[in-house]
């Protein structure tokens, strides 16, 4: 019996509150918090769980964040507000000696940059006050990881060659929307495409790297060489890889209404002046998006997100590739959320479950492929997130 604390009440706040008051053996107290009550209160009207409670809080605090831990005493802190907010609720976990698990990593507000350091740089003080940290617990970053590390674990001697795609071929019915926060979804794709190759990180303009890729049960999709932070831990825990590269899709219309936002300045994160106040265009541009959160109902077609991987195993090349499809109608009949929330959040959940139960242990801070990958995906189709793999069938990154 363990207790939560959720900070974050978007689309992927309600699927972790969702998720885990279904398994109240575990989660027998569950407080879902946020800078706004309103939207805590909103999700919890639609879950039966009898220790359910929601509170206002503001993150980027730490002192307020203290005085909830000590107050509530939690097991484990689940952290899927804004990647601005990792570094207080880490600070705030490491106060009062409370495991701490999120699903991106810190950025910066004034610099669209995310990488690992600033919460690596914690790995000794959490050692010393004998807790655990566990980043990226979403699905990329997250599952795309666990993927990588049962891959090494049972098909591998080592792996040479990783290629993350990560496919959303689902129609929302708006004329453009993002499918996570618009703010941090906007500056991720938008900064410079960036790959490993040969112990060197190279450097791509944005969406000039594309190519073709066929993905299961949706077909071929045009699919840009992004950026994601996952590359640069499992480039460090497996060293091993001579190149590692991410694929997203995007549709012509999507890129068009971005390419008009860019050149309006409306994806900008500088301050300008408004009527005598400093406004931040991309900000603005965020408020007038719609919500995440309110893209579920009527959201067709699936997600496939999945790692093509090759290396060898005794002396042999062997090519290897795993994945999830995920139904956003499926996802909204469950838990009345759209499947890019719905894959970010059930990992979330499954995470917390193993650190509280102690099938993740460890003190200090982990990325998700430095632990056991097998009690996860032992448990990820049983809460709604099936997985399947080819042996030595995947010829899509032969080249």
């Amino acid at each position: 019996m363990a207790k939560v604390i959720i900070i974050g009440a978007g689309g992927v706040g309600n699927v972790v509150a969702q998720k885990c008051a279904q398994v109240q053996e575990v989660f027998s107290e569950i407080l879902l918090g946020s800078r706004t009550k309103e939207k805590c209160d909103a999700i919890a009207k639609s879950i039966a769980h009898p220790s359910l409670t929601t509170v206002q809080i503001d993150a980027d605090k730490v002192s307020e964040m203290v005085a909830l831990i000590k107050d509530f005493q939690p097991d484990i802190v689940i952290n899927v507000a804004l990647p601005y907010q990792d570094l207080p609720i880490m600070d705030a976990c490491l106060e009062t000696g409370v495991n701490y698990l999120d699903t991106a990593n810190y950025e910066p507000p004034d610099q669209a940059k995310f990488e690992y350091k600033w919460q690596w740089n914690y790995h000794e003080r959490y050692k010393q006050a004998g807790i655990m940290a566990v980043l990226g617990c979403g699905f990329d970053p997250g599952v795309t990881g666990i993927f990588t590390a049962y891959a090494l674990k049972h098909y591998f001697d080592q792996i040479h060659y990783l290629d993350i795609v990560d496919c959303n071929a689902g129609d929302h019915g708006r004329p453009f929307a993002t499918n996570f926060n618009p703010e941090i979804n906007i500056r991720e794709i938008t900064q410079k495409g960036r790959y490993y190759e040969n112990s060197t990180w190279v450097e791509v303009d944005p969406f000039s790297v594309h190519r073709p890729i066929n993905y299961p049960e949706i077909g071929e999709r045009e699919s840009y060489l992004l950026y994601h932070e996952e590359l640069e831990s499992l480039v460090k825990h497996i060293p091993t890889i001579k190149r590692a590269r991410f694929w997203m899709t995007f549709s012509e219309s999507y890129l068009t209404h971005l390419r008009v936002l860019q050149n309006v300045g409306l994806t900008s994160i500088e301050p300008i002046e408004y009527e005598g106040h400093q406004i931040v265009p991309l900000q603005f541009l965020k408020a007038v998006l719609p919500a995440p959160s309110s893209l579920g109902e009527n959201y067709q077609g699936k997600t496939s997100i999945g790692c093509h991987i090759q290396g060898v195993k005794d002396g042999k090349p062997r090519t290897y590739y795993i994945y999830n499809n995920c139904d956003h109608a499926k996802a909204y009949e469950e838990v009345g959320a759209q499947a890019v929330s719905y894959t970010t959040g059930v990992p979330a959940m499954l995470g917390a479950l193993l650190v509280v139960t102690g099938t993740w242990k460890g003190e200090g801070v982990f990325n998700v492929e430095q632990l056991d990958p097998d009690p996860f995906l032992e448990k990820l189709g049983t809460y709604g997130l099936e997985w399947h793999e080819s042996i030595n069938n995947s010829q899509e990154f032969s080249d």
